[in-house]
């Protein structure tokens, strides 16, 4: 059975870093991209970044861009997200993906979520 289980979220002021993880077991995906998305109350899940199944092409929303980086160690077949310099509209449920294809087409593995709130 193929889990991802995301850590790293919390309640952080304006400014602030945090450090999202992403561990997948059941199988590995060294050979796929992956992704972190994004959900508030109400709104659709939407692309925050990607990144390709070697780590050497990464994309990221233009609101996002510049603050937050991705990562990937294909031999803990883990993902990261570095948020830097948070902002209270950064506040929402983060996903990670699995087999992510693109900003338009994610795959169809999903962790279960970690909140991040950002106070102002």
């Amino acid at each position: 059975q193929v889990q991802l289980v995301e850590s790293g979220g919390g309640l952080v002021q304006a400014g602030s870093s945090l450090k999202l993880s992403c561990a997948a077991s059941g199988r590995t995906f060294s050979r796929s991209g992956m992704g972190w998305f994004r959900q508030t109350g109400g709104k659709e899940r939407e692309f925050v970044a990607g990144i390709s199944w070697s780590g050497g092409s990464t994309y990221y929303a233009d609101v996002v861009a510049g603050r937050f980086t991705i990562s990937r160690d294909n031999a803990k077949n883990t993902v990261y997200l570095q948020m830097n310099s948070l902002k209270p509209e950064d506040t929402a449920v983060y996903y990670c993906n699995g087999d992510w294809k693109s900003s338009d087409y994610a795959g169809k593995y999903w962790g279960q979520g970690t909140q991040v709130t950002v106070s102002s």
